[in-house]
């Protein structure tokens, strides 16, 4: 069965407003199913997300292994004792790090700071709904 999501959910997918998906609808640049209430392919719902992440560049120049890079600011430093505890807000994403207070001091983090999350897992958990939304 393919993928296929109405207007509201695929708004709140692409965090944009149901408007914005009609329009969008509307000027072409979303196919519908022709089906009642309308609905979007997944698979181009999914091409609009792509084409609408507009990540800022990443300030720290330099290469990595790491694929998964977040480019956000620091919303909030909690230090205690020897560890740290970091918040970024990296566009709608929230990516919270865990280190040494003496590392979190020397990077500079504080609130307002520009940083980078670099993420290397061996284990990325994927899950899907029970039901289609």
């Amino acid at each position: 069965m393919p993928n296929t999501f109405r207007i509201a959910p695929a708004a709140r997918l692409l965090g944009v407003s149901d408007d914005t998906v009609r329009r969008w609808i509307d000027q072409g640049l979303l196919p519908t199913t022709g089906a009642t209430p309308t609905e979007i392919p997944g698979e181009a719902l999914a091409a609009r997300a792509v084409a609408l992440a507009d990540e800022p560049d990443d300030p720290t120049g330099i290469a990595s292994s790491a694929r998964n890079r977040f480019v956000g600011i620091v919303t909030r430093v909690r230090i205690d004792g020897v560890m740290a505890q970091v918040d970024l807000q990296c566009g709608p994403h929230r990516v919270v790090s865990l280190m040494s207070a003496e590392a979190a001091e020397e990077l500079g983090l504080e609130p307002g700071a520009l940083a980078v999350a670099s993420v290397k897992a061996t284990v990325v958990t994927v899950e899907t709904p029970r039901e289609r939304i």
